[in-house]
């Protein structure tokens, strides 16, 4: 249970402000069909995040333990700092061929690829490592997606306005620095 609940809060908290995020603003102010865009959020982050919570078991399982304590405690505190640095998004990442592949489709393929490399990738990544356990954290992780990213296709930029997001960001950097330091001093439970 402490897998998917740390997953859930810090994706959700990690995901406000993020490139992703902006993207579903965008997306929902461009084709104004929230269910066919939160859909696509679904089954993008669903795909995107098992394969990068396997990437972490794969990773977890090829270390040993006390290499993968420091490289997941690091990259933690490198999480930290990251969530600290606010994303921008260029328009045209959401300009693909609405035509073509419908708003669905479109939703899919930029909200996939727009989360390769993005924070909450990694943090599945490390998360799936240190917990050991690829279900729950992807759940995790997509929960934590879909409760920053729901709200944002409903409600646009209104939403954006009046979140704090340095205080957001802050409380995520926060968390990611605990979960590092608890990592990297062996705390095995952190509930």
């Amino acid at each position: 249970m402490e897998a998917f609940l740390v997953s859930t809060g810090v994706v959700a908290l990690g995901e406000m402000g993020d490139k992703t995020q902006l993207l579903a603003f965008l997306l929902a102010a461009k084709f104004k069909r929230p269910l066919p865009i939160i859909l696509g959020i679904l089954a993008a982050t669903l795909v995107n995040h098992t394969l990068a919570g396997s990437l972490g078991a794969w990773i977890a399982a090829q270390l040993g333990p006390d290499v993968l304590r420091w490289v997941i405690g690091v990259s933690f505190i490198a999480m930290a700092g990251w969530m600290l640095i606010p994303d921008k998004l260029e328009e045209e990442s959401a300009g693909a061929d609405r035509h073509r592949f419908g708003v669905f489709g479109t939703t899919l393929v930029t909200f996939f690829l727009a989360e390769m490399g993005d924070k909450t990738q990694i943090a599945t990544v490390a998360l799936a490592a240190r917990y050991h356990d690829l279900i729950p954290v992807v759940a995790g992780t997509t929960l934590g997606m879909m409760l920053a990213d729901v709200p944002a296709v409903f409600l646009g930029g209104t939403f954006a306005k009046k979140m704090p997001m340095r205080l957001v960001h802050g409380t995520a950097a926060a968390i990611f620095a605990l979960l590092g330091v608890l990592t990297l001093l062996n705390v095995g439970k952190l509930f």
